[in-house]
């Protein structure tokens, strides 16, 4: 369970954080967490190249780098070099830096909404839990209480 002075421990997918990371969007509130220092997040080198790569095409450059520092910049924004890669998902191989990042890390959970991290469910070893956004708003919803 999370409390103050156990956060939970995420490693948020691209696509999540892109749709989370300013006010008007649904989900939000998964960044409040994140700025409020109620979560602990966690990236890696290829993790910020994805967000970077991905933010670029929607945002300008000065857009993209104001709203990453403001990520990276937060005390509760983790960096880790993971020091194997584990090849966990076949169909879309570029998913495993967000699976490597949380084993590396022991993350509580990766958030994200590709399907391609359903397989995650199905491998014992290293056992990583998934969540969709929704999920994690209702799992925060409830620890906030």
């Amino acid at each position: 369970m999370m409390s103050i002075n156990n956060p939970l421990k995420i490693v948020v997918d691209t696509n999540v954080l892109l749709v989370s990371i300013l006010p008007r969007f649904s989900y939000y509130k998964i960044f409040e967490e994140i700025q409020s220092g109620k979560v602990n997040v966690y990236v890696s080198n290829d993790i910020v190249s994805e967000y970077t790569e991905v933010f670029s095409r929607r945002y300008t450059p000065h857009i993209t780098e104001i709203l990453l520092n403001t990520l990276f910049n937060l005390p509760n924004v983790f960096f880790v070099d993971p020091k194997f890669q584990w090849k966990l998902i076949e169909l879309d191989p570029d998913d495993n830096k967000f699976v490597d990042c949380a084993v590396a890390s022991s993350v509580d959970y990766i958030i994200s909404n590709d399907r391609h991290f359903d397989i995650l469910k199905e491998i014992p070893f290293p056992k990583v839990t998934v969540l969709k956004a929704e999920e994690f708003i209702a799992l925060i919803k409830i620890v906030n209480k």
